[in-house]
C-alpha cells in the first residue's frame, strides 16, 4: 500500500474487514479471519478457548432450491415466507421471530447461492452446527462471532465428516449425538461430489447404524442423481434388513425418477417381508397411481400374507382416493380372507362416499 498514510491504511483495512463479513449476521460482534492451510488445526485452536462463541463460514449451496432457516428447516426457494430473524442463542435450537408484515420480508428473485455453517464451540467442544441459507437473518445474540473466509469446500466437507464420525464414535453406535446428525445434515447442503463422496462414505456398512441412516436420508433429499445413484448402489444388496427398510424412506424422498423404479424392485424381491412391505408404503406416498400396478402384483403374488396386508394399507396412502376402488374390488373377490378383512377395515377407515355406498349394498342385500 505503498503511497497510503497510516489514517488511511487504516480506513483501507477496516473496509476490508467489513466487507468480509456476513451481512444476515446481527447481534454480538464479529471478527474476521481468513481460512488457514491448516483447516482443522486452526478450528481447533478456535474451539479451544475457555468462552462460548461461534464459528462460522459460507460455502456454495447444492442445488439453490432448498431455503434454510430457522429450526434447520428445508423451504422452497419459492417459498418468500420462510422466516423472520433466527436467534442462535435461545432454546434448544435455533428460534424464530416471525416478522408478520409482508412488506419487510426479503423478496429472493434468486435461490440463495450459499449455505452459512455456524459452530457453537466452548471450552474445548463443540456444542452445536447450524447451517443457514446466506439470506436467513441470524442473530448470535451476546457471543463473539469468528467468520473465516475463504474455506474450501472441500475443507469443509471433509471437516464436517471427521466430526460426524468421531462425535458419533463418542456417542455409542446408537447413542444420540446432535453434533454428529447436524454435521451430517450440513454435509448434504453442500455443492459438489465431495459432499456425495462423504455422505456415501458415511453410509458405509462400517459405520454405527444411526448414522448410516441418517447419511441415507440426505443422500435421497439433497443430493439429486448423484445421491439416488448412491443409494441405489448400496441399499438394494445391504445385508442389513433394518437399514434396507429405513432407506426405503430416503427413496421416497429422492426427486429422481429412478427412485420409483427401486422401490418397486424392493416391493416385489427383497429378501425381508418387513423391507418389502415398508417399500410398499413408501412407493404410495410417493408414485400414487403408478404405484397401484405394483400394488395390485404384490397382494396376488406375494407368499407372506402380512406382505399382503402391508399392500392393502398401502392403497389408503394413494392420494387423493384413488386406492378405493381397488380396496372395493379386493372386499368383494380377493380369495385370502385377511386380505378381505382388511380391505373392509380400511374401507370403514376411510369416509369415502364410494366406500359407503359398498356398505350400503352389501348390507341391504
Amino acid at each position: 500500500m505503498r503511497g497510503l498514510t497510516p489514517p488511511l491504511v487504516a480506513l483501507f483495512c477496516a473496509a476490508g474487514t467489513v466487507a468480509a463479513q456476513p451481512t444476515n449476521v446481527t447481534g454480538g460482534s464479529v471478527t474476521v479471519q481468513s481460512a488457514g492451510r491448516d483447516f482443522p488445526r486452526q478450528i481447533r485452536g478456535l474451539a479451544s478457548e475457555p468462552a462460548a462463541r461461534w464459528i462460522a463460514w459460507a460455502t456454495p449451496a447444492a442445488d439453490g432450491r432448498n431455503h434454510l432457516c430457522c429450526f434447520d428447516s428445508v423451504g422452497s426457494s419459492d417459498d418468500v415466507m420462510c422466516c423472520g430473524r433466527c436467534r442462535l442463542e435461545r432454546g434448544g435450537r435455533a428460534s424464530a421471530d416471525l416478522v408478520e408484515d409482508r412488506s419487510v420480508r426479503p423478496v429472493r428473485l434468486e435461490a440463495p447461492s450459499e449455505v452459512q455453517i455456524f459452530f457453537r464451540v466452548e471450552a474445548g467442544g463443540i456444542r452445536k452446527i447450524r447451517a443457514f441459507s446466506a439470506d436467513c437473518a441470524v442473530d448470535a445474540g451476546a457471543l463473539l462471532i469468528v467468520w473465516i473466509s475463504g474455506v474450501p469446500a472441500e475443507a469443509s466437507v471433509a471437516w464436517l465428516e471427521s466430526l460426524a464420525a468421531t462425535q458419533r464414535q463418542a456417542a455409542g453406535d446408537e447413542g444420540d449425538s446432535s453434533v454428529a446428525h447436524s454435521a451430517v445434515a450440513a454435509i448434504a447442503h453442500h455443492a459438489g461430489a465431495p459432499a456425495d463422496r462423504a455422505l456415501e462414505r458415511l453410509m458405509a456398512r462400517d459405520k454405527p447404524p444411526s448414522l448410516r441412516r441418517k447419511a441415507a436420508f440426505w443422500l435421497g433429499n439433497a443430493r439429486g442423481h448423484a445421491g439416488y445413484e448412491a443409494l441405489n448402489r448400496v441399499v438394494p444388496s445391504d445385508p442389513d434388513e433394518d437399514f434396507r427398510k429405513h432407506a426405503t424412506f430416503a427413496l421416497s424422498q429422492s426427486r429422481e425418477p429412478e427412485a420409483v423404479g427401486s422401490l418397486i424392485a424392493m416391493a416385489k424381491s427383497d429378501a425381508s417381508p418387513r423391507v418389502r412391505g415398508q417399500a410398499l408404503f413408501w412407493l404410495a406416498q410417493k408414485a400414487g397411481r403408478k404405484a397401484a400396478v405394483t400394488i395390485e402384483e404384490v397382494i396376488r403374488d406375494d407368499p407372506d400374507t402380512e406382505v399382503k396386508t402391508k399392500a392393502v394399507f398401502a392403497l389408503t396412502q394413494m392420494p387423493d382416493g384413488e386406492g378405493v376402488p381397488q380396496l372395493i374390488h379386493l372386499a368383494r373377490t380377493n380369495r385370502n380372507p385377511e386380505v378381505r378383512k382388511k380391505a373392509v377395515f380400511w374401507l370403514g377407515q376411510s369416509k369415502d362416499p364410494r366406500a359407503l355406498a359398498f356398505f350400503e349394498e352389501i348390507l341391504t342385500k
